[in-house]
């Protein structure tokens, strides 16, 4: 079962609780008050997560959070885990 779009674990995230973090499937918003582009760009497309995507992954998935110091591969690995799942 899918935790986020972007292939996060959110039931994992140490941080959930610190930032009353719902996760973004049970948000209208991120925590953080913007917004979350690949949030977005899932639920205009009618998709539970990126990996349902037909461009997955996509460069904003890829390169999300680099900047941060954060790692895609968990998340883009979580996609399609979520994907074969469904299958």
């Amino acid at each position: 079962m899918f935790e986020s779009r972007c292939g996060v674990l959110c039931n994992s995230c140490k941080r959930k609780e610190q930032v009353h973090c719902n996760g973004c499937i049970n948000m209208v918003k991120p925590f953080w008050g913007g917004e979350c582009k690949v949030k977005s760009c899932c639920e205009n497309k009618i998709l539970n997560h990126c990996g349902e995507c037909i461009d997955f992954p996509c460069e904003m998935l890829s390169t999300m959070g680099v900047k941060e110091g954060f790692d895609p591969a968990p998340k883009i690995a979580n996609c399609k885990k979520w994907m074969k799942e469904n299958k």
